[in-house]
């Protein structure tokens, strides 16, 4: 098992050093390389996807990843942002389907803004297509208008497209997961307005009727956000596009209690997968020691069972984090009356102690 290590900028030197602690005390045998990517690869390479980074990722079987990203950056052109590292990944590994879960352990409860009996024991995953949509539609760019309404004015286009095989692909994985859970998919799209959704929505609807076993409903993305907030536990797999699942996974993250609790796996067709925490990079906590590290040790596990083959050994690491939260310990972001506030490192100390079975004192 080689595991490419792309710790990125911010945070996800702090987070992902957390990660590869617990990964370690598992005692499993893997190998560990790695690389520079984001800003810091702009720094060192003048590129934040360098040739060397990309090479390493596509020769490994799984990519634990951190966070792209820095304020600093934002003035460079936009080829060269740190940002432009993780989508180059997608799109050279073919990681078209992203999976984030948003669950609500017990103990977090209360860290959620909304009523305890809205969001206790909500399980949600969120199946959000990764390659295609807005985000990699050609034409873009910018020109000045001929026509319209502000003819001879500059402007600024982007291009949502999908074909078949695109939507064909991303349902099928929504389906085969509905049926390891309960059985339902919700398809996201703006049918209403938008050909590109209309199309979405026939062809997960064709997609559908190949599982007579799980139930299909549709719903336009506007309601679905509302529904996110007013009755989540209704959903049980989300199925959606790429712009829309950036925007309903980061919604769904904050019912959990914290963006910081939220793992994701982005899965190619052989199961090659990025994996990394759905938070940024957070400069502005970099080097501080406060992060919370759990949403990558969760990517950690989520690796351990899509990629890597190793099922128990996820149970391990998800089994441990339920246990520390269970102590009582809290990074900042979900700390509150009652329980203990501890850093970066004391939380991933506290992970590998449950794993190890052994007690931290002092």
């Amino acid at each position: 098992m080689k595991i490419a290590v792309l710790p990125g900028d911010g945070i996800g030197t702090e987070i992902v050093a957390e990660a590869l602690r617990v990964l370690e005390a598992l005692d499993l045998s893997f190998e560990t390389e790695t690389a520079l990517v984001g800003g810091a690869a702009y720094e060192a390479h003048g590129h934040p996807l360098p040739e060397s980074t990309l090479k390493l990722a596509k020769e490994a079987d799984a990519v634990l990843f951190g966070a792209v990203g820095d304020w600093k950056y934002d003035k460079l052109e936009r080829s060269l942002r740190p940002e432009q590292a993780i989508l180059g990944l997608r799109k050279n590994l073919g990681l078209f389907a992203n999976f984030r879960p948003a669950i609500c352990y017990e103990q977090l409860v209360d860290a959620s803004s909304l009523k305890p009996e809205l969001i206790a024991g909500l399980d949600i995953l969120i199946i959000r297509e990764l390659t295609g949509d807005i985000y990699f539609g050609q034409p873009r760019g910018r020109r000045t208008a001929v026509d319209g309404h502000f003819p001879g004015a500059d402007e600024a286009f982007d291009t949502m497209r999908y074909s078949r095989p695109e939507v064909e692909r991303i349902a099928h994985v929504a389906f085969q997961a509905a049926r390891k859970r309960n059985k339902r998919v919700t398809s996201v799209d703006k049918a209403n307005v938008l050909e590109t959704f209309q199309f979405w929505k026939d062809i997960v609807t064709e997609v559908g009727k190949e599982y007579p076993d799980v139930e299909l409903d549709h719903m336009y993305v506007d309601n679905a956000a509302m529904q996110l907030v007013k009755a989540p536990k209704k959903f049980d797999v989300v199925v959606t596009g790429n712009m829309f699942g950036d925007i309903l996974s980061d919604e769904a993250a904050m019912l959990t209690g914290s963006i910081g609790m939220l793992p994701s796996a982005s899965l190619n067709s052989s199961n090659q997968g990025l994996y990394e925490p759905s938070h940024g990079s957070a400069p502005d906590i970099a080097g501080k020691g406060v992060a919370n590290p759990l949403a990558t040790i969760l990517s950690a596990a989520m690796m351990l069972r899509f990629s890597l083959n190793q099922p128990e050994a996820a149970d391990r690491i998800e089994s441990a984090v339920k246990h520390v939260l269970a102590q009582g310990l809290r990074t900042a972001d979900i700390w509150s009356a009652g329980t203990t506030k501890v850093g970066t490192r004391e939380m991933g100390d506290a992970v590998v102690a449950a794993i190890t079975k052994k007690t931290i004192t002092g």
